[in-house]
Order: C-alpha cells, then sequence, then structure tokens
C-alpha cells in the first residue's frame, strides 16, 4: 500500500512538472511558435518559446495575469490557473496591427512598447528572412525608419533624427559596442554584427544616455543574437538552419549554418556565415554623373587611367566577409542563468569608393584608398538571478571583453609612397543591472557600468619602388578613455490609464593620451594629456491609455557625447588642404530632447501612429580652423594644410516627425507606410547657420503585402526626397563629386524611389524559398551623402533548411 500511495506521489509529481511545460500555436494553423515573449504582472522575468513552441511556466506559477505576446499576432492574457484549465496549451490569433510589443531596449529589461514614453521599433525575424538583407546596415535600413549612408560597400553608417556616426549607440546582446575612436566621420562597425545570426533587432529614437551613457543622443540601435535553447524532456534538443543565397547586383554569395543544442541545464550554439560580393552595378537610369567611365590600374610601375568596360560598375568596390559564433548555456536551477559568448568577425581589405571618385587636375587624387580588414571579437558572459529579495527582483551582471582592428592604407596617384594607418582598440566593460517592483504600482530599474577602452595607434610608409618601409605618423596617439556610472530609472502606474517614468545617470568619464608616436612627425607643444569631467542626464516621461486601443506619449530627456580620443587627439586629412590636429581642450556636449506621440488602433483592423521631436544640441565638437604652435597652416603628406581641430564650438537643432499606417485587409492583404521627415540646422564658424549634415531629406517606405498558408509577399517602394544645392550643408558642398549636377551646374541630391517585390515560400516543414527582384525599375540613384551608387535591378534567391 506504501508503495502505491508513492508512485501515485511520484506520478502526480511528474504530471505536474510536465504540465508546467506551455505550448504556444497559431490558432489557424496549429504550427508551433518560437519566440513568443511570456510575461507576468508578479514578476519581471521574461521568458521565451523554444523552436518547438514550448517554454516552461514554472517561474509563473499562481500568477493571476500572464501575457503571451508576439509581433504578428493578438496578446493572449490568462492567468496560471487559466492555463492549467486548458492543457497548459496556447492559441494565439494572427493580427497586423496591434498597439503591445514586448522590447528590451529602453531598459535593458522586458517591457511592453505601451509602457515605453520613447519610439521604439522592433525588427523580427520573420522580416529578416523575407527581406533578405545583404547587412546589419542594410538590416536596419529596410524598417524603412533608419536612413543609410554608404561610403563603399563595405560599410553602411545610420542616420537616425538628424544624426549619425558616434552620435548613435550600438550593443549587441545588451553590451555597449561603441568604442573610443568611433568618429564624426562615416562609420562601417555595424557591418561586423551578421544578420543571419540575428534573433531580433530594435531601434530606440532619442537619447538613450539614461541607460547607455555616451553616445546615446539620436538612439540606441540593440542586437540580441541567436540565444541556447534548452530541452524541456529527457531528449536532447537540435534545431539549426542552413541559408544559401545568391543576388545578381554584385554577385552576391553567401552561406550560413547554425546548430542549437540542448539539455535540461546546459545548451550551445554555434553560428559561421561566410559572405562574397563583388564589384556593384548601379541601374540604368539616372544622372551619367553617377558613372564610373575610368579607373586606377598599375601597369609596369606606372599608375594607369583606364577605360571601365561597364560603366555602371563601380570598381573598386568587392570584398568578403566572414562572422563567427559560438554560445555555451548553463541554468542549474530556477534561479540562475549562465551564459557565455564568443563572436568574432573579419572582412578583406575593401575600397573606400568615394575615395577613388576623387579627381586632381583632371587625374584621381588616389591611385590606392583602402580599409584593410575590419576585425571584431568579443568575450562575454551574462549572469542573471531572479530571486525576490528586498534589493532586487532579478540582478543580471554582463561582463565582455572586445577587440577591434582597423587600417587605413592610400596611396596619391603615380606617387611612391604607400602610407598605412593601423588601429587596435581593447574594450572591457561591466554591467550590473537590477529591477525591483516595490509595490503592485512600481518599478524600479538601476545599476552600474564601468567602460574602459585602451588604444594603440601605429603608421608605417612604404616606398613602393624599392620595399623599404619607414614608421610613418599615427592616426591617434596611445590612449586610456574610461567611464564610471550610475543610473535609476523608476515607473510608476498611477493607475489603470497612466503611468509615468523618471530616470536619471550620473558618468564620470577620463581620458589620457600619450602623442609620443607622433612627436616625430608634428610640433605638439606638451607630449601627453588627460581630461577628467562628469556628465549629468535625465529623462522624465508619461504614457496615457484611454483604452486599449489608444496610446499617447510624451517625453522629455537628455543625453550627452563624452570627448573620446578621436575627438581630442586625431590626426588625419579631413578634406583637400585641410589637416586635423589635436586639441585637449573639449568637454562633453549635450543633447536636449522632447517628443509626443500618439497611436491609435481602429476595428483591429488599422493603426495609425504619429511621433513628433524635437532636439536641441549644445556645446557640439564640430570642426574649426585651429593654430598649433601659432601656426593656421602646416605641411602635411607634402601639403601645405590649413589647421582644423575638433571644438566645442557650435549650437545645432533637429526637429521631424515620424508617422506609419498600417491596414489588415480581407483575405490575407495588408498595407503600411512608414514616413519620416526631418529638418536640422546647424551653426557655423561665422555663426551663421547651414543644413544639418545627417539630417537626410524626407524619405519613407509603403509596401502592399500578402500572407497565406506558407506563403508570404510584399511589393513595396521606398523613396527618398530631393536636397538642392541651396539646401546643401555647407560641408557637402565641398564634396561635389558626390553629387548629380542640376542646370545651373551646382551639386544636388536627387529625389529618387525604387519598387521592389519580395517572396517567401515555406515547400515543407524543413525547406523555405524566398527571394525576389529589387529596384524593377533599374533607377540610378545615389542616396544622400553616400559615396557609392545604389544598386541596380538585383536579383535575390535563397534557400534555407531548418532542422
Amino acid at each position: 500500500m506504501k508503495r502505491s500511495i508513492m508512485l501515485w506521489s511520484l506520478l502526480t509529481m511528474a504530471c505536474l512538472g510536465y504540465a508546467q511545460v506551455v505550448t504556444v500555436q497559431d490558432m489557424e494553423t496549429g504550427q508551433p511558435l518560437e519566440l513568443v515573449t511570456v510575461v507576468s504582472n508578479q514578476h519581471n522575468a521574461l521568458l521565451t518559446t523554444n523552436s518547438q513552441g514550448q517554454v516552461k511556466i514554472n517561474p509563473f506559477a499562481q500568477a493571476s495575469r500572464i501575457d503571451f505576446r508576439m509581433m504578428g499576432y493578438k496578446t493572449s492574457s490568462m492567468s496560471f490557473d487559466e492555463l492549467k484549465q486548458g492543457g497548459f496549451l496556447v492559441e494565439m490569433t494572427a493580427s497586423q496591427v496591434s498597439l503591445d510589443q514586448v522590447v528590451v531596449s529602453a531598459t535593458r529589461w522586458s517591457q511592453t512598447g505601451q509602457g515605453v514614453p520613447s519610439k521604439i521599433i522592433s525588427i523580427t525575424p520573420k522580416d529578416i528572412a523575407l527581406q533578405n538583407p545583404q547587412t546589419a546596415a542594410d538590416l536596419l535600413g529596410a524598417s524603412g525608419e533608419v536612413f543609410i549612408q554608404k561610403s563603399q560597400q563595405g560599410g553602411g553608417s545610420p542616420m537616425i533624427r538628424g544624426f549619425s556616426t558616434n552620435r548613435l549607440l550600438y550593443t549587441v546582446d545588451g553590451i555597449r559596442m561603441n568604442t573610443a575612436i568611433f568618429r564624426s566621420g562615416n562609420l562601417q562597425n555595424v557591418i561586423s554584427l551578421d544578420p543571419l545570426a540575428t534573433e531580433s533587432a530594435e531601434v530606440l529614437f532619442g537619447p538613450g544616455s539614461i541607460i547607455y551613457g555616451s553616445d546615446a543622443i539620436g538612439g540606441v540601435m540593440a542586437f540580441q543574437t541567436l540565444t541556447p535553447q534548452f530541452s524541456l524532456n529527457e531528449k536532447p534538443l537540435i534545431t539549426g538552419k542552413a541559408v544559401t543565397r545568391y543576388a545578381s547586383a554584385n554577385s552576391e554569395k553567401t552561406g550560413h549554418f547554425d546548430v542549437s543544442i540542448g539539455w535540461k541545464k546546459w545548451a550551445a550554439v554555434t553560428s559561421i556565415s561566410s559572405y562574397h560580393y563583388g564589384d556593384l552595378r548601379m541601374g540604368s537610369n539616372g544622372p551619367k554623373e553617377y558613372l564610373r567611365p575610368y579607373y586606377v590600374q598599375r601597369q609596369d610601375s606606372l599608375d594607369v587611367v583606364v577605360t571601365n568596360p561597364d560603366p555602371r560598375v563601380q570598381n573598386p568596390t568587392s570584398y568578403a566577409q566572414i562572422n563567427m559564433m559560438q554560445k555555451i548555456r548553463f541554468k542549474p536551477n530556477a534561479r540562475w542563468d549562465f551564459q557565455y559568448g564568443l563572436h568574432y568577425s573579419a572582412t578583406s581589405d575593401y575600397a573606400r569608393y568615394d575615395r577613388h571618385i576623387r579627381y586632381k587636375d583632371g587625374l584621381p587624387r588616389s591611385a590606392e584608398w583602402n580599409y584593410g580588414p575590419q576585425i571584431w571579437m568579443m568575450n562575454s558572459f551574462t549572469a542573471t538571478n531572479s530571486r525576490v529579495n528586498p534589493i532586487y527582483d532579478q540582478m543580471t551582471l554582463r561582463a565582455a571583453q572586445q577587440h577591434f582592428e582597423e587600417s587605413r592604407i592610400d596611396r596619391d596617384f603615380n606617387g611612391d609612397t604607400r602610407a598605412s594607418r593601423f588601429e587596435k582598440v581593447n574594450a572591457f566593460s561591466v554591467n550590473l543591472d537590477f529591477t525591483k517592483a516595490p509595490d503592485a504600482k512600481s518599478n524600479l530599474y538601476y545599476g552600474l557600468e564601468l567602460v574602459t577602452n585602451d588604444v594603440e595607434s601605429h603608421g608605417t610608409d612604404e616606398d613602393i619602388t624599392t620595399g623599404e618601409s619607414v614608421t610613418g605618423p599615427a592616426r591617434y596617439p596611445e590612449s586610456i578613455w574610461s567611464s564610471y556610472a550610475a543610473y535609476l530609472t523608476y515607473q510608476y502606474h498611477l493607475s489603470g490609464q497612466w503611468m509615468l517614468q523618471a530616470g536619471a545617470r550620473y558618468n564620470l568619464y577620463a581620458l589620457h593620451a600619450d602623442f609620443s608616436n607622433n612627436l616625430p612627425f608634428y610640433p605638439f607643444p606638451e607630449p601627453e594629456a588627460s581630461l577628467t569631467d562628469g556628465a549629468l542626464t535625465g529623462s522624465i516621461g508619461v504614457v496615457y491609455h484611454p483604452g486599449q486601443t489608444w496610446s499617447v506619449s510624451a517625453n522629455a530627456s537628455s543625453g550627452f557625447r563624452s570627448p573620446n580620443v578621436d575627438d581630442l587627439g586625431k590626426v588625419f586629412d579631413s578634406e583637400p588642404g585641410a589637416v586635423v590636429v589635436p586639441n585637449t581642450d573639449l568637454s562633453a556636449e549635450y543633447a536636449y530632447n522632447a517628443e509626443v506621440g500618439i497611436a491609435k488602433v481602429f476595428d483591429e483592423t488599422v493603426k495609425v501612429d504619429l511621433t513628433g521631436y524635437y532636439t536641441l544640441l549644445e556645446n557640439a565638437m564640430v570642426r574649426r580652423d585651429f593654430t598649433l604652435n601659432g601656426q593656421d597652416s602646416i605641411l602635411y603628406d607634402g601639403e601645405l594644410s590649413k589647421v582644423q581641430a575638433i571644438q566645442n564650438a557650435a549650437v545645432a537643432n533637429v526637429h521631424g516627425i515620424q508617422a506609419g499606417i498600417e491596414v489588415k485587409l480581407p483575405a490575407g492583404f495588408g498595407f503600411s507606410t512608414q514616413y519620416n521627415y526631418q529638418r536640422g540646422e546647424e551653426e557655423l564658424d561665422d555663426g551663421t547657420k547651414s543644413p544639418s549634415r545627417h539630417a537626410a531629406p524626407w524619405f519613407g517606405v509603403t509596401r502592399l503585402t500578402y500572407a497565406t498558408d506558407g506563403l508570404s509577399m510584399q511589393l513595396y517602394a521606398i523613396y527618398n526626397g530631393e536636397r538642392s544645392s541651396a539646401d546643401l550643408p555647407e560641408e557637402e558642398k565641398g564634396k561635389a563629386y558626390l553629387y548629380a549636377t542640376d542646370k545651373n551646374g551646382d551639386p544636388y541630391s536627387p529625389a529618387w524611389y525604387t519598387l521592389n517585390f519580395k517572396a517567401m515560400y515555406q515547400i515543407t516543414d524543413a525547406f523555405t524559398v524566398s527571394g525576389g527582384m529589387e529596384n524593377l525599375t533599374d533607377q540610378r540613384y545615389r542616396p544622400y551623402s553616400s559615396g557609392l551608387v545604389a544598386p541596380g535591378r538585383n536579383f535575390i534567391l535563397a534557400l534555407k533548411a531548418r532542422f
């Protein structure tokens, strides 16, 4: 009898344990839904379903409300008891319009879009699979709300709300990617991230300095890479995918493979991608100024200008890239979750195309102008503890070491000296983040951060006729940049309709630069320089929900950017006849932002959202004329050049709107439009105003979609407004070679559009084919401020196998 009772008890416990595994599936198709987010009103934890649509719900036992959320589906809410009565099966109904979504970029913690007063967008794995972006920059651009500038094919510099480069912040798995040599010129570091190993991406618009510190002025781009998945039964959970892709405009050949193996307590994911791109072909219908009639070849010890057999092919723009990732995860119990990640990315050498199309006295200025391999490696360790106590409900420790390498190699046309400049950065960071719900109406998010960057820089000058190399000037001084910070954000739900959020951050930053590597070349007055200062930023916002279909928000926030090594210590040629030299008398620049947003869903079929914003940038670090030891010009690379330096010498402002419409039409059809308008002004050296360089002309995307069982299609248009010659920023007027010519012979950026078609079809549970045609009408256009002409008509075909 005793044995029977014990056996019955064990079976009951086993059934209860098994019953706490919830399965989430599509109501119509019955297919399991992966990456559904599960949150509770009584816990700050975030759970996600695995590839089988399953998640262990034990942490939410006895919760009065559990929400199941996924982009493209209606949120399903129920109590734990209701889940139990339903057999722990959740069926979600597809819906193209919704106000709520789970985000993590705003606070590093799970929050719904309705609970954040700032505008945030999410890019899902389904979006990535359908759009087939070649790089992470293209992934952001496909959203229709981030403008992408390109100086070369191996690049992509996002512009958000009139800001770009080192006034935007990248994070990978919650870890800051920006370094002390992120510059004010166009950046291509985002291409180090692998779109085929990206689980999701989010963009937080406006200052994000409360959580992320320096550089988060215009916005934060947060990337979450593939996460190892645990098995919820005795069998190992093995999942993965293999992708191969071809694109015609640049003869892209891409291969990708990832596999995840999970047991109950251990899991691992391995990912590898290989990308090969040929020279990019532009369209046939557009300004003739964009054509590439000639390029330079080295023949018999001479640089020769040769005729390009196809002027639409941008020679040289080809390059290759490899990405690898390894993650290991260990979850010994319900309270602790440990994860180690290794990321590695390396490109081949690649040409900076915009420097290859500059001319001097009728001949190319450069015979060579290449970036050396761009290398990024990150080791990261994350430990999360979920345990309700007086200090926190959940604590996360993130520690990371990142290594960056980049270089620049250039040689003048028929010049004998090849100048190479090499940079390495070792970046270390530690973040300790806490969340606490003191009561049912309040949430606290607070934490500490330590970041340090060690910068190495050196140069070599090689005589290509003799092969001899000598030490040359370095781009940067040997430097150490550090940042120490504490932050606190408080949320209070005044009622079921009102939510108030306020936050503050104090940041102490320090920089020490040693100019010894450049003293033999430049007459710097001091061999070393140090800088220490602090920055205080804050935010306050409110969200109001008149009903479940309404959301109104208002937010005021400040952000800052502390001087980095690129600002303080760089030596480089900013333009022909001008050289930028170090300036040790710098302080942080501050941005003050105000925005109001409103969103409304009508009859679960139409969603309209509108956000207006205004940002003021004070104490802005800009390039201005300068003197070095009393001299306004120095000899640089054999040319007498005007001396300039980065200085706190300007005020700038940007205002704009972001508007969107989504419509769910009958029979699986849908319609959506995103429109972005931004206008900026910045102060010049003489006190006059100029349009802001990084405020792109208005742009947007309009999509007609169709989705049925196993098939998704999109017919969409991307468009960009004109920037007339009179409206070009002063800085851009000196780069006529990048622009078309108007009827008066002046440079300008014409308006453009492309028509595009994408489709994805699931042949079987294991095989999917996707592709389409971009730029159907073969337009020849160059996005504003870009050196690279965009692809012409482009055929894409991709095959994916899942297991």
